[in-house]
């Protein structure tokens, strides 16, 4: 595998001046003559200098906002005006809130963390239930990718014999989609009463959540086709004539790992088939950054794993309200707002925890 080193930030926390030097950089690269020369490069280094632009144009907005915002609070105060402090007050807190989400993006600073990223769903144990909570969750990470302005594909789609679904595999597209998401691979657990239950007893169900990187130019995974078992299969559900009477969905199994990945979006089983092995370079990339990220824990005392096949949040709808992070401690009493894609509080403190910081908090 090769990697481009991350621009973003130095040890986790975003370096003003080290990303100036970077933009310079990458200006003198967009106005050389060649640039274009080699199109694929030209378009990572565009994307990069608009990225970074953002960026500091974002720092540069929120230092002068709050230069402002303390010039009047002071002046306020001066001259004793109570509905000027109240407005310069709540201005602060806006200044805060907003600070706080550009810290958390500098925590983004993995090697794949700007790139866009697979999301797998999978209903546990438990029928009817654990399929409902798998589609619940499919709601979920659609709502939030809507906040977050980011497009989301469907890939493969397994439903469930009465409700919800079995499985399902999602590519989010957006700005650091991946990187938001990585934290979320894991079980997630459901409890409520059922509604598919007639003596309305509480049930509980479980769904798992995988989080992997879509591999671009930047990166290279060598994949031997003797390591691969590619199957075909018709298409199931929706997606035309064609798409059900013939075998265009594919399956490839990547032999030495024992990793399956599977599509059926596309009518050309041909189309599939390069989607599908897109996503199987993908999961051995997130495999390789699992491996690094477990050696590092190793080797830092005091620090728990937090791996694949692991819970890593409740959903509590009954008896009582709550939400709660078993990684962090966040917690919220409000969970339908976290079913509506309200994860960001989830999201900024598993990264935090993630570098070693402290993610404990409610919302």
């Amino acid at each position: 595998m090769k990697f481009i080193p991350p621009w973003r930030c130095s040890g986790g926390i975003f370096d003003k001046d080290e990303a100036e030097a970077r933009l310079a950089e990458l200006n003198a690269a967009a106005e050389a003559g060649t640039l274009w020369d080699e199109p694929d490069y030209a378009r990572r280094v565009m994307r990069q200098r608009a990225s970074l632009e953002a960026q500091l144009k974002a720092l540069t907005g929120l230092e002068l906002e709050l230069s402002d915002t303390v010039e009047l609070l002071q002046l306020a105060e001066t001259e004793e005006d109570e509905s000027a402090v109240s407005d310069a007050e709540q201005d602060l807190r806006k200044l805060a809130a907003e600070a706080q989400r550009r810290a958390t993006e500098a925590l983004l600073s993995g090697e794949a963390d700007s790139n866009d990223c697979f999301l797998e769903i999978h209903a546990g144990a438990g029928g009817t239930e654990s399929q409902d909570w798998a589609e619940m969750m499919l709601r979920m990470y659609l709502r939030w990718a809507v906040r977050h302005e980011c497009g989301t594909e469907e890939l493969s789609r397994t439903d469930g014999e009465e409700a919800g679904l079995k499985s399902v595999t999602v590519r989010v597209s957006g700005a650091d989609a991946y990187g938001w998401l990585k934290t979320e691979s894991g079980v997630h657990r459901l409890v409520r009463i059922s509604p598919f239950d007639a003596q309305g007893r509480r049930h509980t169900s479980f769904a798992s959540v995988w989080i992997y990187p879509v591999v671009d130019e930047d990166i290279e995974v060598e994949v031997e086709d003797k390591d691969l078992k590619v199957d075909t299969y018709r298409a199931s559900g929706a997606g035309g004539q064609h798409v059900n009477k013939s075998d265009s969905a594919v399956r490839i199994t990547h032999k030495p790992t024992g990793i399956v990945v599977q599509c059926q979006s596309q009518r050309s089983q041909h189309q599939n088939r390069a989607t599908a092995l897109r996503m199987l370079k993908a999961r051995l990339f997130e495999l390789e950054l699992q491996k690094r990220e477990e050696e590092r824990q190793a080797m830092e005392a005091g620090k728990t794993e937090i791996g694949w096949g692991h819970q890593i949040r409740s959903y509590v709808l009954q008896p009582h309200q709550m939400v709660k992070d078993l990684r962090t401690g966040v917690q919220t009493s409000d969970p339908q707002a976290v079913l509506d894609g309200d994860l960001d509080a989830f999201l900024s403190a598993a990264l935090a925890a993630r570098l070693g910081g402290q993610g404990a908090a409610e919302t």
